[in-house]
């Protein structure tokens, strides 16, 4: 039996990045964004944290989005940063040495790591912490551009002693959703299609978007723990983790066969 139809449920241009793996290691996989990222409205901030770059120890960058959207119009300053830089995942680090930051410079869980996340990353660095340590975590918004996401790590900074400066560097809203999108969610609400979920927030947007979808016969790979719980808690029905390595999540999808 071949493998299903795979949805891709990242924003736009990851999700092309994760559509053409997916292909090329002979899935049908089709992008359905769930979520759109945008820039801040007022840079305020983000300028002046940029301008405060010498008082930081490590810079922590959430995501790829953050990074490109921290160093935008900010100059050649990645090549010359004397901080460290933490990165949770490969797709983030891509990123921070396309801005130009060296690879010695910046820290992250291994490539082979069984997980991508804060505490992973934490593991990693937290000697680097200690009291009076500042750190600033660039992440995203929500739509009114106020920090979104988890407080995890910074909470651990604080505990280690260290202080914590969070800048917002770009917002998350809705992706727009359109006929197409709404007949390639049915056929995901049905079965015939697997969900590719890589954050809890994507669930809740699909939810949204598909108001009174009973979700019992969808089969869903999540990324992290974390996000399979809120799939199971949305009603999914058949709901698996995976490394996001792109073997391991071929192997996940192709188990749906």
């Amino acid at each position: 039996m071949p493998a299903p139809r795979v949805i891709v449920t990242r924003p736009a241009r990851e999700a092309a990045r994760w559509v053409d793996a997916l292909r090329a290691a002979g899935l049908d996989a089709q992008a359905l964004p769930l979520i759109r990222i945008a820039p801040v409205e007022d840079r305020k901030d983000l300028q002046a944290a940029v301008q405060r770059l010498g008082d930081y120890a490590a810079l922590m960058f959430v995501s790829a989005a953050a990074v490109e959207h921290f160093f935008d119009g900010a100059g050649d300053i990645a090549a010359g940063l004397s901080s460290r830089c933490w990165a949770t995942g490969p797709g983030t680090v891509r990123a921070l040495q396309q801005a130009g930051v060296p690879a010695s410079a910046i820290d992250a869980p291994a490539a082979d790591a069984g997980q991508f996340d804060s505490e992973a990353l934490w593991a990693g660095v937290h000697a680097q912490v200690g009291p009076g340590a500042r750190v600033l975590i660039v992440r995203g918004g929500d739509a009114a551009g106020q920090p979104a996401g988890r407080a995890w790590l910074s909470r651990e900074i604080v505990a280690a002693g260290g202080v914590c400066d969070i800048v917002v560097a770009y917002r998350r809203i809705a992706a727009p959703f359109d006929e197409a999108a709404r007949a390639l969610a049915a056929e995901g609400a049905s079965g015939r299609a697997v969900w590719l979920f890589s954050s809890a927030e994507a669930i809740a947007r699909l939810r949204t978007a598909m108001p009174g979808t009973a979700w019992a016969s969808a089969r869903v790979v999540a990324t992290h723990p974390r996000i399979a719980e809120a799939a199971r808690a949305a009603g999914f029905g058949a709901v698996r983790v995976s490394s996001p390595a792109l073997d391991a999540l071929v192997a996940s999808i192709e188990s749906f066969a």
